[in-house]
């Protein structure tokens, strides 16, 4: 049996991956393997339905493999529109029916983040806080107690100073996930976009109490105040992007 016989017998059982690299081996093996009866044994295994018609919807099933199995690479963002120097974000934070923070917070803050860490902050926070990962928190300074008893939610406006616009990103929403272990406490609520994005929703806006545990008082020690929007959105531009597409008022 000749090589060529061979391949005939196994090229069918590959995957599209697989017959792609043996592409890559020679110009003879790339001739063998671009047959598109190869092709359409292996559409056939994603797509049955469509290899019952006589002849491929595209040129060839290789072309229909290509169109549609293509590895998903992230795209070049183009530059956003919106700056954190014009951004400002209004943060209050109530404790029962009391107020216990409010603070408008210029972009540019929510940037630097905490550079000096507090005593007695657990391994998994401060690993958090150390790793590389895109994060918008601000420091809390002086820091603010919350008794465990208490019921405490949040509500996040963001502000364009050039054009005076408001958008909502969490509206008064309850820290009703404590998680001790990590030393936060979360809220979120979901996004509201602009009538020009009928499509996107259930996009959600996280916000976390970043303490330290008081054990003699029962209470955290609220030293920063973290926001982010991970459901889609992991680096600056992306999050600016995601901002940009609010329902601005």
């Amino acid at each position: 049996m000749s090589l060529e016989e061979v391949f005939k017998v196994v090229f069918p059982f590959l995957d599209g991956v697989d017959l792609a690299a043996c592409m890559l081996v020679c110009k003879n093996w790339r001739r063998i393997a671009k047959d598109d009866y190869f092709w359409k044994c292996v559409c056939a295994k994603r797509w049955p339905s469509i290899c019952k018609r006589p002849n491929p919807p595209t040129v060839t099933y290789y072309k229909l493999y290509q169109s549609f199995y293509k590895r998903q690479h992230q795209r070049t963002l183009l530059p956003p529109r919106l700056s954190f120097d014009d951004l400002e974000f209004y943060i209050d934070i109530w404790s029962e029916d009391k107020l216990i923070f409010s603070d408008v917070v210029p972009g540019p803050v929510l940037q630097r983040g905490i550079k000096n860490l507090p005593a007695g902050i657990c391994n998994m926070l401060k690993f958090h806080l150390e790793s590389p990962e895109y994060k918008m928190i601000l420091p809390v300074d002086p820091s603010f107690t919350v008794p465990w008893s208490q019921t405490v939610s949040v509500s996040v406006l963001v502000g364009q100073k050039d054009t005076n616009k408001v958008a909502c990103i969490i509206n008064k929403s309850l820290f009703d996930y404590i998680d001790r272990t990590a030393s936060r406490a979360l809220a979120f609520d979901y996004l509201v976009f602009s009538p020009n994005y009928p499509f996107i929703s259930g996009i959600r806006a996280w916000i976390s109490l970043l303490f330290t545990e008081d054990g003699n008082d029962g209470a955290m020690n609220v030293f920063g105040i973290e926001l982010d929007f991970c459901d889609a959105a992991n680096s600056r531009e992306e999050v600016l992007w995601l901002l940009d597409m609010l329902d601005w008022k």
